[in-house]
């Protein structure tokens, strides 16, 4: 199955993907390789690629688009380098500011749940992508939502 790096090296080789494009993409990456791809483990991995923040969602007013995230190492999977002449997808450009601005959105909603849930985990992956976040966007200031991770942390583990 394809992995989070690999779903953000495809949605960076784009720009920007809608979730049915994204899908396609897989599939197709999928039907290469002689397998299939279960709509449940596509799910699983995207999810799991935007708690990683591997993967931001950004609404650009028409559609939902998956860009790559601070946490991403994007790599394309084997087959993936043919896909922009296989699939009909337009190369898109996200603003940068949009995606930074929803890339801190979702780090501090994750924030939020992983402290009020006193999910250990959670806490050290997400502090993990506050450092991410700040050496991927410079301008971003993750040391709030670090600060409040620290002190759960702490709190998790007495």
């Amino acid at each position: 199955m394809i992995d989070s790096d690999e779903l953000a090296g495809l949605v960076d080789q784009f720009g920007a993907l809608t979730p049915a494009e994204l899908e396609r993409a897989v599939e197709e990456v999928a039907f290469r390789a002689g397998n299939s791809v279960a709509d449940d483990t596509l799910a699983e991995a995207l999810d799991g690629a935007e708690h990683r923040l591997q993967i931001v969602a950004v609404d650009d007013g028409n559609d939902r688009l998956y860009v790559a995230g601070p946490g991403a190492l994007p790599r394309l999977p084997p087959g993936g380098e043919d896909l922009p002449q296989i699939l009909d997808v337009p190369e898109r450009t996200v603003e940068r500011e949009v995606v930074v601005e929803a890339a801190e959105r979702r780090l501090r909603e994750a924030a939020a749940r992983a402290v009020g849930a006193a999910d250990r985990e959670r806490v050290e992956l997400l502090l993990d992508a506050t450092y991410d976040l700040e050496a991927w966007a410079p301008v971003a200031d993750a040391s709030g939502v670090r600060a409040r991770l620290d002190n759960a942390l702490a709190a998790i583990q007495e």
